[in-house]
């Protein structure tokens, strides 16, 4: 659930959802894809204990 929000309202994790349908994968290979991301940057937030930024991470 957390993915189909970031999707549809985090400019870095819709950004990269999108360039993934752009480049023909299916939808739901895309949103798994944005919920590993999605993981992958909260681990990073426990592990650094720094605030979410998203001017860390590329929107194109």
């Amino acid at each position: 659930m957390a993915a189909f929000s970031a999707v549809r309202y985090n400019p870095v994790i819709k950004a990269f959802h999108q360039r993934l349908i752009a480049k023909g994968k299916p939808k739901k290979v895309a949103l798994v894809a944005c919920m590993h991301k999605v993981l992958t940057i909260l681990n990073a937030i426990v592990k650094s204990g720094i605030p979410w930024n998203p001017g860390h991470h590329k929107c194109a």
